[in-house]
């Protein structure tokens, strides 16, 4: 078997169709996919299981590999979630895997089925390829039990049956065989179910139906004039990250890929947090597109439904699972063998007060866009309301904050901030709605709230609004304050506290959340979403240059797909932490739209 041509590495992929999604690598490797749902069970797994003691293909993939393979060329399909791998062998025998999910309107809905596609055609020579097709369940502990076809192999996985159908040779598919490919070959893993033509036929149809549905929703973005490209990979890998079946988002595709080497900080990002999908539905609406809001909208009133009195974990399944208990999975060494991996995020059982104002955020739009088709109206504002009233009881009190400490807590800034646009956004409601004593009543809970902040949060002799009411640290949160609107751009207030955080936070390009030790010690990552912040508080003040050249250095560290993780280490320039990020993906739509130049400036 072939030694892969590149190491474990966040030079990945995605593929994905709102109900399933797949990390590719440069090999052209499956190396992570959850079923039935984003947050599943990993069918494939071997991006975390693959440590030193492990040898490569030990753990779940699937794999089609090139013999004697020399170099690998990866792209997407233009403006379409199709990633293309063109590998070629020493003697120059060259073949082309299609990678995708198949989605396309069909019957007066989109077709979106837990399926992944796979076309295998000879591009020159005689290719000779290996087909290492070896899913597992139980997060990498057990093989499945298979049987096999004429055409397919069906897995059982726990609970779940997968088939993959394929017009290749399944002899050599289920041996492990290699075989000459003489011919195109297709692959479908999905449902236990017939297909009803030809794998090839259906692949192609398939191809060509996905490719003119991405292309159609690129279409109809409102993009800026510059950086086009970036945006648009970005849109499409956030779309990726939602399950619209339910209206959930990720905040990632993966767990447990560690904030840097051995530091113990490999969390489960597969969940969709308050906080994360406000960031991502406010990206998505700047671009137009507006379906995910409500799709998320479906979402969240459904959890207000089940909170009567208001009250909000800062995180949910994607199903609307509430509990979600996390626990050290043995089988797998982790990402380069950095442990532990973990399934569930103990988060959830935290107090974060923030998520009230970032609901209400995530869904304000729709009380006041003319385009969607039901607008919010006295309903909605009704089910909203105890969020703020959670928001007015809970602004002075103590919380995990946005960084989630797991052994301390203390009355956040940013979590004071939110609670306070909770209350200023339904006054804003109420004033459209024509409900002028509701207005009024929460216009006054949100001035009470900011009177606060500015006297408990402003540290007299740091000259800036610090971490904590009373403290002394400073975090990157401060600098959303003019995004959030709690403080214009130019107010001294706000410019002290920029200069004081860039003093404290900034390394060269790149920004930390916070520099203070935590429960795992100091943070030894730059977090990539804080450095878009930084880009947006220096554009907002007027220093756009500066602005430009962080974005232009932040451009430098994406995988060579476009694609960001959770952070950067910054002497080293490398990509670590779950991925892709929908925050760093947001950030970078945010980073461009602001920094382009207008369309009536060129044209």
């Amino acid at each position: 078997m072939n030694q892969p041509l590149f190491a474990p590495s966040l030079d990945l992929g995605v593929i994905g169709n709102s109900s399933s999604a797949a990390l590719i690598d440069r090999n052209g490797s499956i190396v992570w996919m959850c079923a039935p749902r984003m947050d599943g069970d990993p069918v494939f797994c071997s991006l975390l299981g693959e440590g030193p003691d492990k040898p490569p293909g030990d753990g779940g993939r699937w794999s089609i590999s090139l013999r004697n393979v020399a170099t690998s060329e990866q792209r997407y399909l233009r403006n379409t979630a199709i990633l293309e791998t063109v590998l070629t062998d020493h003697d120059g025998n060259r073949l082309r895997i299609t990678d995708f999910a198949p989605r396309f309107k069909a019957n007066g809905r989109i077709f979106r089925p837990q399926t992944i596609v796979r076309l295998v055609e000879p591009v020159e020579g005689a290719p000779r390829i290996q087909v290492d097709l070896r899913p597992r369940h139980g997060y990498g502990a057990q093989e499945p039990e298979t049987t096999r076809g004429t055409n397919h192999i069906r897995f059982l996985l726990g609970g779940q049956v997968l088939r993959m159908t394929t017009d290749a040779p399944v002899e050599f598919v289920e041996r492990r065989t290699p075989f000459l490919l003489d011919r195109p070959c297709a692959f479908i893993l999905g449902p236990d179910e017939r297909l009803t033509q030809a794998p090839l036929h259906t692949a192609r149809a398939f191809l060509e139906e996905t490719e003119n549905y991405w292309r159609e929703w690129v279409r109809y973005l409102s993009l800026p004039i510059d950086f086009q490209d970036v945006v648009i990979r970005s849109a499409i890998t956030l779309k990726l990250c939602s399950h619209e079946e339910t209206g959930g988002i990720v905040a990632a595709l993966t767990t447990s890929i560690p904030e840097y080497g051995q530091s113990g900080r490999t969390w489960d990002y597969r969940f969709c947090w308050l906080r994360d999908s406000y960031f991502t539905v406010k990206a998505l609406n700047l671009l137009g597109a507006t379906k995910t809001m409500e799709d998320y909208l479906g979402y969240v009133s459904n959890i207000a439904a089940d909170s009567p009195d208001g009250y909000l974990q800062p995180l949910f399944g994607l199903g609307l699972e509430r509990l979600l208990d996390e626990r050290i999975v043995g089988d797998l060494p982790g990402y380069r063998g950095y442990g532990p991996v973990r399934s569930g995020n103990a988060a959830y059982t935290q107090v974060q007060n923030d998520g009230y104002g970032s609901v209400i955020l995530s869904i304000m739009q729709c009380f006041f866009d003319e385009r969607l088709p039901v607008m919010g109206g006295e309903a909605l504002f009704g089910r909203l309301e105890p969020l703020g009233d959670q928001a007015f009881a809970r602004w002075d009190q103590s919380d995990a904050g946005i960084w989630e400490f797991r052994t301390r807590n203390g009355v956040h800034t940013h979590s004071a901030m939110m609670c306070w646009a909770a209350c200023d956004r339904l006054a804003r409601i109420a004033v459209k709605l024509g409900l002028d004593s509701r207005a009024a009543h929460w216009c006054q809970r949100a001035d009470i709230i900011r009177a606060g902040i500015l006297e408990r949060a402003w540290n007299e002799g740091m000259k800036s609004f610090v971490s904590s009411f009373g403290g002394a640290d400073l975090d990157a949160s401060l600098l959303l304050m003019p995004e959030i609107g709690f403080l214009p751009a130019q107010d001294p207030r706000f410019l002290s506290t920029l200069a004081a955080c860039e003093a404290h936070l900034r390394f060269g390009n790149h920004l930390y959340r916070y520099r203070a030790p935590d429960d795992f010690g100091e943070p030894e990552t730059a977090f990539t979403a804080c450095t878009f912040w930084l880009i947006d508080a220096l554009t907002r003040v007027g220093r756009k240059e500066d602005a430009r050249a962080i974005f232009a250095d932040v451009l430098k560290h994406r995988n060579h797909l476009g694609l960001l993780s959770e952070g950067l280490h910054v002497e080293s320039g490398e990509l670590w932490g779950n991925f892709p990020q929908t925050y760093s993906m947001v950030g970078l739509i945010n980073a461009a739209m602001h920094l382009s130049r207008r369309w009536e400036d060129v044209l």
